[in-house]
């Protein structure tokens, strides 16, 4: 049993606890912190928490804090990582880790040096399809992952604090991409260096300073390409979808939009439908079990069992800061409309990898490009010769 401390009683933190009641059947939230008195109380009722506070450093110290989570707004984030390593508390937090790269390092090296459990929170990674596929991906199902794209889309956050750059410490970018390059990352190979970015990014609708629109490319050392198309400015809901190509097969997933829930209303009843649903009228697009399907309580297994078991978590600190330097490159590429380096002056994974050759011999003389059968039913196969390069059909 781990007792849980909420640093966070908005919309994440709820989420967060709805997706640890009733899941393990051990972990309890008994702290719960929020900046308004109002919102921490409510907290506390709905949820049987038997302590609230107002004071951040009191939540984190309170003796029935064995772990912290942190679900506050991004411009809180370290001051709340390092309160965890003042006091040696295990901390897991919510996406993304920092603002910037620089930001994310200094967390995840003090967290480090303090010797505490640090668990990143990156739901998308943990959802039921995602797991699935990032398995048979594992097992070689589709061979090497030459492209891997993830859409994440909406009409936008929730909460002020996202709209306002300084406190965000960006846009769609960093509120969305980070989900979609952790997810490309995971297909890819988390010790494929990623080596560049090229992304456009713009501020379409929304009268704000951040993008609430970008699409971007990610070019990793082994060759492959990881893409995020990102918005805030998407409308109909949220869209998350992301597909996989390899040089033996092809994933398609769709986690939110499109689950084979459909209902039409005609808005008499005006119940929640799902997260960033933007009408309740209509065909409308429900989610079974919202928690599940974002992953959140298959993260947390996952994170408090690594705990108790003194072993990584699937998504950890050191994740967080790759993907935070991914995006710090996107930002810079956005303004200079280049292919700008990925800087990661901590780097753990491997280094010197190389495109491998994936021809296939036809025979000892050629190489084979494809073959097809025709409507007619000719079967066609088209080679290159290995010595000249000429291209014939056999």
């Amino acid at each position: 049993m781990v007792k849980i401390c909420i640093l966070g009683g908005g919309f994440i933190g709820r989420f967060y606890a709805e997706s640890l009641i009733g899941r393990r059947g051990k972990d309890l939230v008994h702290v719960i912190y929020a900046r308004r008195e109002e919102t921490a109380r409510r907290f506390a009722t709905d949820y049987s928490v038997p302590h609230f506070s107002t004071d951040m450093e009191e939540a984190v110290a309170h003796p029935d804090s064995e772990i912290v989570i942190i679900a506050l707004p991004n411009y809180v984030h370290e001051a709340a990582v390092m309160l965890c390593v003042k006091h040696k508390k295990p901390v897991l937090c919510t996406k993304p880790l920092g603002r910037t790269a620089e930001e994310a390092l200094r967390m995840t090296l003090a967290c480090e040096e303090a010797g505490i459990f640090a668990g990143y929170l990156e739901d998308l990674c943990y959802t039921p399809k995602f797991l699935k596929s990032v398995k048979s991906v594992e097992s070689g199902a589709i061979g090497r992952v030459l492209w891997a794209k993830s859409r994440e889309t909406h009409p936008g956050p929730h909460s002020d604090w996202f709209w306002d750059i300084e406190k965000a410490g960006g846009g769609a970018i960093l509120d969305l991409g980070c989900h979609c390059v952790e997810i490309s990352r995971n297909f890819i190979g988390k010790e494929v260096l990623p080596l560049e970015v090229m992304c456009w990014a713009d501020t379409q609708v929304k009268p704000i300073d951040a993008e609430d629109h970008a699409i971007g490319l990610v070019k990793y050392e082994n060759g492959a390409i990881g893409q995020f198309e990102v918005s805030w400015t998407f409308r109909g809901g949220m869209d998350l979808r992301d597909e996989v190509m390899g040089t033996e097969g092809t994933i398609w997933i769709n986690s939110f939009l499109r689950t084979g829930f459909e209902m039409f209303s005609s808005g008499n009843g005006g119940d929640y439908v799902a997260e960033k649903a933007e009408t309740s009228s209509g065909w409308l697009f429900p989610v079974g079990d919202e928690a599940h399907e974002l992953g959140y309580p298959n993260m947390f297994v996952d994170m408090f069992d690594a705990f108790e078991k003194g072993t990584q978590s699937r998504e950890t600190f050191y994740d967080g800061y790759v993907v935070n330097a991914i995006l710090d490159a996107a930002y810079k590429s956005a303004k200079t409309k280049l292919w700008e380096p990925v800087q990661l002056p901590v780097w753990r994974g491997k280094r010197g990898l190389s495109k491998p050759s994936v021809y296939q011999d036809f025979d000892e003389n050629y190489w084979l490009i494809k073959e097809e059968l025709l409507p007619n039913g000719d079967r066609k196969t088209i080679l290159k010769d290995k010595k000249t390069g000429e291209i014939r059909t056999k």
